[in-house]
């Protein structure tokens, strides 16, 4: 069985990557842009190839599955690279493969607002895919950057997978019947996923739980059990969405970028900002092993809790980030 999770965004540290390594995860597809250019994303890839050198006995360099299997053949996590937006890209299309050779395996269309491929979760109105989102589909596809929809509207990542030649992912969301918020999946978005052959990790951020920082173990595991009932164990795995040791004017950051002069806490609430405290059971890195022993006590099989703990992340991962090869 393998540990993997396909979304944290920590402040990084000798100890967060130490603690990884204690509570055996695999893999981490780690967040490095939000609103940043491509310029200053090119400098978020060399503070990584820093970390790379100085802490090599702990993390390497995640580009292909294969390299998970080399980080457990030697007792390390591979780090794979996300963006929870497409600023890096700019407005040029060429950049899409530029950014897939620097590292990046998953680029989100949009961040809870319009841009320029795709239409955001927040906004009144949903159009769809852009003309240019189309486009950067199709290159994204060739190259093997995936195609991340998690902050998207409906409208959006339905027509994302329709379009896309290649599965999709939700790497961080739950179920909207299970909870309302804005930022979860309501039944047609997760199908039109997972009919594409996509993949949708489910989220441990307070503001995505039923009953949010208290929310029990029991009942997230009943709701990966319902959906893997509805749409089949295959689809799912884990996307923690997990924040460690950032203080909390990062969450203005992500909500607010460079867009406006105000403050948005978007999931969150004016009147309470920063980082809402996880649930005691999934605290930490350490924590993965409570919720494979919550999905046994809610009916899955050993073979079904390794799917969801980073067997279907897997390959999905050696499936997706090469070349198109037709």
């Amino acid at each position: 069985m393998y540990r993997i999770d396909c979304l944290q965004f920590a402040n990084w540290s000798e100890r967060i990557f130490r603690e990884m390594r204690d509570g055996g995860v695999d893999a981490v597809h780690v967040t490095i842009v939000y609103h940043e250019t491509f310029q200053e994303t090119v400098a978020k890839f060399s503070q990584w190839n820093r970390w790379f050198v100085d802490y090599d006995e702990l993390i390497l360099r995640g580009e292909t599955a294969a390299d998970i299997d080399t980080a457990r053949a030697t007792n390390r996590t591979a780090i794979f690279f996300g963006f929870q937006n497409p600023s890096p890209i700019e407005a040029d299309i060429d950049l899409v493969e530029i950014v897939h050779k620097l590292g990046a395996r998953f680029m989100q269309l949009s961040y809870n607002n319009q841009s320029l491929l795709a239409t955001g979760c927040y906004e009144d109105e949903d159009p769809g895919i852009t003309r240019m989102g189309r486009e950067v589909i199709r290159e994204m596809n060739r190259v093997g950057l995936v195609v991340d929809m998690s902050h998207s509207a409906d409208r959006s990542t339905i027509e994302a997978a329709e379009i896309s030649d290649r599965p999709i992912a939700i790497t961080h969301a739950n179920p909207h019947v299970w909870h309302p918020a804005l930022r979860n999946k309501r039944p047609e978005v997760i199908k039109a996923v997972v009919d594409n052959g996509g993949m949708m990790g489910f989220s441990l951020y307070p503001h995505h739980l039923a009953g949010k920082s208290d929310c029990t173990l029991e009942s997230f595991c009943q709701m990966v059990a319902d959906a893997a009932e509805t749409y089949g164990v295959a689809h799912f795995g884990i996307g923690s969405d997990l924040c460690q040791d950032q203080p909390d004017s990062i969450v203005e950051y992500m909500r607010v970028g460079r867009w406006t002069k105000g403050i948005d806490y978007g999931e969150g609430s004016a009147s309470a900002p920063g980082f809402p405290p996880q649930p005691t059971w999934f605290e930490t890195n350490l924590h993965f092993t409570n919720i494979e022993q919550g999905l046994r006590d809610v009916g899955f099989d050993e073979t079904e809790v390794g799917a969801i703990m980073g067997d279907n992340w897997y390959r999905f991962f050696a499936e997706n980030f090469g070349p198109q090869t037709s």
